[in-house]
């Protein structure tokens, strides 16, 4: 029977039941017993704390197995006293059993356990992994740096384009304005002119000359360095120009540099026109030995008021021209024309007069008028002064 351990001696009986040799035996087997129980207690408690490691059967075998050997070694010190050699015998097969199984499974292992990398080799990995992450936090920080200069010049690109759209919006309504203010003055003087006209001729002569002062005016502006205004005197020049290259020296043009918009370039230029057309007809330019001189000059501000411009036209007459000096006369459009509608829109005043052979005619007008920065009063004014309804002309 496998519980019938009678026909059995115990093992002590070997030993002679020598006391140093009975604890010699007993205390080797208990501290054998002792050591192979806590290593799996050990294993399992990394087991636990570990799900994610490789190769858990195989920490189990080896569980299993160190078990089994410590329990085989505490059966031998019951075996001293009492003969349990049956039970002892089936429980060292179980530990064979599971020793060969745990055999088998490592020398199977044994390929992918030597290519598990060495301390060493992991460490290296490790240094070439933090070297990549820190290349690739060095190429993240540029990324982040692109991105907000990209994001900065984005939104400055963006105020750049509503400034701009800003500008266009007031270009826009600008040009209009002028365009406006340019048909009332067409029509203003295509109807003046055609006042009192009875020589087709002459009234298409005058018509042309003076929609072409509008014309180089305007385009003086337009071929200046900015859109807005031009020089004052470059004004003057587009102007005149025909006379100078008739009349060579007997035209001065002086004065310093002036910024001229387009409204009050198109009002002077229509003033010069209507001067040098007197002059060639009835003036200085109508004989050999008239001069005209064109001058200009910022005025000192008095009693409180803005800086003033004033400029003149100087005619110096024959003796045989004397007082018949058409533009004197009055009445007429061109006289209107320089002496009310032109300073009426710059919101300045003029002054004509003759005295000792010389015609004299002088515009002052504010500086800001100039420059077009006056306060505007409307189109539909605009036109209503230019036909000379604030002057009592139908």
């Amino acid at each position: 029977m496998l519980t019938d351990f009678s026909p059995y001696m115990p093992h002590g009986m070997c030993l002679l039941w020598e006391p140093w040799l009975l604890l010699l035996w007993g205390g080797s087997d208990l501290l054998i017993f002792i050591s192979y129980f806590l290593i799996p207690l050990a294993l399992l408690k990394v087991l636990s704390q570990r799900p994610d490691l490789n190769h858990r059967r195989l920490v189990l075998l080896f569980v299993s197995f160190i078990a089994l050997c410590g329990l085989t070694h505490a059966v031998s010190i019951v075996t001293l006293w009492y003969p349990i050699y049956p039970l002892q015998g089936f429980l060292k097969l179980a530990t064979g059993l599971v020793s060969a199984v745990t055999a088998i499974v490592l020398f199977r292992l044994v390929p992918r356990l030597v290519s598990i990398p060495t301390p060493s080799k992991l460490q290296e990995a490790n240094e070439r992994l933090q070297q990549e992450i820190a290349s690739h936090e060095a190429t993240l920080a540029k990324l982040r740096l692109a991105q907000q200069n990209l994001e900065a010049e984005v939104e400055e690109r963006t105020a750049d384009l509503s400034r701009a759209n800003a500008k266009l919006a007031v270009t826009t309504r600008e040009a209009v304005h002028r365009s406006r203010n340019l048909i009332a003055v067409v029509s203003s003087i295509a109807r003046q002119s055609a006042r009192h006209q009875t020589d087709t001729e002459s009234f298409i002569d005058t018509l042309v000359g003076r929609f072409n002062s509008l014309a180089n005016a305007t385009a003086t502006v337009i071929e200046g360095d900015s859109n807005a205004a031009a020089d004052l005197r470059a004004v003057v020049r587009r102007q005149l120009e025909p006379v100078e290259l008739t009349y060579g020296d007997r035209v001065h043009v002086s004065g310093p540099p002036i910024d001229a918009g387009s409204e009050a370039a198109q009002q002077i230029s229509l003033a010069l026109h209507e001067l040098a057309t007197n002059s060639q007809k009835y003036g200085a330019l109508s004989t050999d030995a008239g001069t005209i001189r064109i001058s200009w000059e910022k005025a000192e501000p008095s009693d409180g008021n803005e800086d003033q411009l004033t400029i003149r036209w100087r005619e110096n007459l024959p003796k045989t021209v004397g007082l018949s000096h058409g533009a004197v006369e009055k009445g007429g459009f061109g006289s209107r024309l320089l002496l009310h509608i032109v300073p009426t829109i710059l919101q300045g005043r003029a002054h004509r007069s003759m005295a000792d052979g010389t015609l004299s005619y002088e515009l002052t007008v504010p500086l800001a008028a100039m420059a077009g920065g006056m306060n505007r009063k409307g189109d539909a004014s605009l036109a209503a002064r230019i036909a000379g309804r604030d002057f009592g002309v139908a």
